[in-house]
């Protein structure tokens, strides 16, 4: 059996770390009903009996009395030079109570302090003790109306380390996860005839959970965190094809800095639990390569697919995976020299209360418009120097630190539309003639 290591940095990166966690003990323990193993049962009440907290060991958790003031060098440079030795003993630590270590899975957000920050030289450190094992990043991108006035610096910035240091970044945005938190209250609201928010969720809402009370951002935090729980589901489950999650970074990434991965999930009423009657599984096919489906705000069928993974839960059969592929296939743009650039997976298991689910990872050129308008809003403080005076007051923070980034986020989008040149060469596949029989 395989292990990943979850790390967690920043307030953001725990709290959708929290749910990811919540939501994970309570599908292990409804799948649990069903089995009459010591080992299962035992689990089950170990859920149950304690807080969510008591899940975890205390020695792996690293706290201090203060953030990083939403400034990215405090969080780099101070507190990670201060609590470099700590965060390598405790990542050394998880390692050695794996196995067979798969992957680290790293959730932070990228406009604030602590987690754009640490969460980056955790990353760097990562690569540097364990170099053979894949760093998948799950980074929250601040809006464009974010109240954090360095946001912008604090992205671009942790932006290089990404683009350097990770095997994979999903990135979510926060607009598209409030996007579809309305959307799901919309639903839930009537606008489908019968449609209402179930009392007691076991998939969505913690009412009665292992973390307490509703909290403002559980809704958005839901949503990341069912996306780690698909991506993770063939880990945890059976399945008659399981993906293995190095083979994420070894198939979707054929250049190694394009290696941010479009996300999209579907249904994407389990995510809120809303009561309406499942779709027909090809919709559900159509759905994952719909743009309001995204956690992030971008028109992939307007852009070029560089490759694309599709990770299925529940009773579909692989026919039925192979029939939608072929199905969909002529109206994606994929580059000329890996058109058969799929990867599937097959988990039995399907999320509480529900038939089946998919999320779907596309490495898009359509992540360039968000860098891009991202590049933008650094460049309006930057040309007047704004807030800079509180980073550079950091020790080892020098000015170079934000040309080099924006360098270096330059050089990404270069690339992206280097590739999205050669769309124009784009060939839909020829139609196919029927022979008969």
């Amino acid at each position: 059996m395989t292990q990943s290591v979850v790390v967690q940095i920043g307030q953001c990166g725990n709290q959708i770390g929290c749910r990811f966690w919540d939501l994970a003990l309570r599908e292990h323990a409804h799948v649990n009903k069903r089995s009459d193993t010591h080992y299962q049962c035992s689990y089950k009440t170990r859920m149950y009996d304690n807080a969510l907290r008591e899940v975890f060991d205390s020695a792996q958790l690293l706290t201090d009395v203060s953030g990083s003031g939403n400034n990215w060098a405090v969080g780099h440079m101070t507190y990670g030079s201060t609590y470099r030795e700590q965060i390598v003993e405790k990542l050394r630590k998880a390692a050695e109570h794996c196995d067979c270590l798969q992957c680290f899975f790293i959730i932070h957000s990228m406009g604030g302090g602590t987690g754009s920050g640490l969460g980056t030289r955790v990353l760097s450190l990562l690569e540097e003790e364990f170099p053979e094992v894949s760093r998948i990043v799950t980074a929250v991108y601040p809006s464009a109306d974010d109240d954090v006035i360095t946001s912008p610096y604090n992205s671009v910035l942790a932006m290089r380390e990404l683009t350097e240091h990770a095997d994979c970044v999903l990135p979510v945005e926060n607009q598209s996860l409030v996007d579809i938190v309305n959307r799901i209250k919309r639903m839930a609201h009537g606008e489908k005839p019968g449609s209402v928010i179930k009392k007691n969720s076991t998939i969505i809402s913690n009412k009665g959970g292992l973390s307490g009370a509703e909290k403002p951002f559980d809704a958005m935090n839901n949503i990341v965190a069912n996306l780690l729980l698909n991506i993770t589901s063939s880990a945890r489950f059976e399945g008659s094809l399981n993906m293995d999650l190095n083979e994420i970074a070894i198939n979707m990434v054929p250049f190694p800095r394009l290696h941010y991965l479009v996300s999209s999930l579907t249904p994407l009423y389990m995510l809120a639990d809303v009561n309406v009657p499942n779709r027909r599984l090809d919709q559900m096919f159509s759905d994952a390569f719909s743009k309001d489906h995204q956690l992030i705000r971008a028109d992939p069928k307007h852009s070029l697919y560089l490759a694309c993974a599709l990770m299925v839960r529940g009773d579909v059969q692989l026919s039925d995976l192979r029939r939608n592929i072929e199905r969909l296939r002529p109206s994606l743009p994929f580059v000329s020299w890996n058109k058969e650039g799929w990867k599937t997976g097959l988990c039995s298991v399907p999320p509480v209360g529900h038939s089946h689910s998919l999320l779907a990872l596309a490495n898009n050129t359509c992540v360039k418009p968000t860098f891009m308008e991202l590049k933008e809003r650094f460049t309006k403080l930057y040309r007047k120097k704004a807030h800079l005076h509180h980073y550079l007051h950091v020790n080892g923070m020098e000015q170079s630190c934000f040309s080099d980034a924006l360098g270096s986020l330059d050089a990404l989008i270069e690339e992206y539309q280097h590739l999205d040149a050669t769309k124009d060469r784009f060939i839909p596949d020829a139609i196919r003639l029927s022979i008969a029989s």
